[in-house]
């Protein structure tokens, strides 16, 4: 069966991909499996600087799911292009610059920067991280905002340029449209919903940031039908995440019209989980005798 995708020109062998934070950068799998079988990987945040992260705890799980407050934690793009870029060359996989900034001109030089990288295929910007008191869901919360953001960095890029959108917010395919409208090449659906756990042993929030991001099994529902909803309102190609646990999941959001999928939270438990993911769509459609192709958005 043929499981090849192709978004914003770029040809994915096939739909699986990971999402931004829950696999570091790719190579951290090596010891599990080889990266190069799945569609693309997608990096850990980049921001123009280093940032510290948030104070700790930072992750706590629940019963359904996982609660994160990194805060975009990373080494800033210098240390990247010295210590981690090179270590990518080797691979065949598609690789996706996760992006954040606190002001509009820090994303647009990362976009100019990463835009002259060969093996960086798509730049996705994340203008909707729930757990950053500057940047994060400040772009991604105010529609005039989100479009000054994709406006700047569109009228720079120099690959396909994906905006990775927020459910904590109102509409979410007035979102969609502003993004297409200004520049966005596609989009990803969607970021963690918000939350917060209470320790009760302590009486206290049981993150240090006291609400963070939510993920896993509970938010697919949401995260699909926001999928569903945007696919409807869009012609540019929709990168499904939220909760993403089985092939069976990942089939229902190719099904709602994303063209790949995200798998994140499930890595941090099983580092198999996305070739699991892989072999459960591949093992539908030889059984169902269907490329994929053949599948994506027909329950719309």
């Amino acid at each position: 069966m043929d499981l090849s995708v192709s978004m914003a020109g770029v040809k994915f062998s096939n739909p699986v991909i990971t999402a931004s934070g829950t696999s570091g950068y790719g190579y951290e799998f090596d010891n599990y499996f080889d990266i190069n079988q799945l569609g693309g990987v997608t990096l850990k945040g980049l921001t123009l600087e280093k940032r510290p992260g948030n104070t700790p705890p930072r992750i706590c799980e629940t019963a359904c799911g996982l609660l994160n407050s990194i805060g975009l934690a990373n080494e800033g793009y210098e240390f990247f292009i010295g210590n981690i870029y090179p270590r990518l060359e080797k691979y065949t996989t598609n690789f996706i610059a996760n992006i954040s900034g606190s002001t509009v001109d820090d994303y647009v030089l990362l976009t100019e920067k990463l835009s002259e990288l060969p093996k960086i295929k798509i730049i996705e910007i994340n203008a909707s991280c729930p757990n950053v008191k500057e940047g994060g869901m400040a772009f991604g919360s105010d529609i005039k905002i989100l479009t000054g953001l994709v406006k700047a960095c569109s009228g720079k890029k120099q690959k396909p340029l994906f905006v990775k959108l927020s459910p904590n917010t109102g509409v979410i395919t007035d979102f969609a449209r502003a993004c297409e409208q200004n520049g966005a090449d596609g989009l990803t659906l969607v970021n963690t919903l918000l939350g917060m756990k209470i320790n009760i042993e302590t009486g206290r929030p049981a993150l240090g940031n006291i609400m963070g991001g939510y993920s896993g099994a509970a938010v697919m529902p949401v995260a699909l039908r926001m999928v569903w909803q945007t696919a409807q309102v869009v012609k540019i190609p929709i990168i499904g995440s939220g909760g993403i646990l089985s092939g069976s999941d990942a089939l229902e959001f190719i099904m709602a019209g994303a063209a790949c999928v995200a798998v994140g939270t499930a890595s941090l438990y099983d580092p198999m989980a996305a070739i699991k993911i892989l072999d459960g769509i591949r093992h539908f459609c030889c059984e169902k005798n269907r490329d994929i192709s053949s599948i994506k958005g027909c329950a719309l």
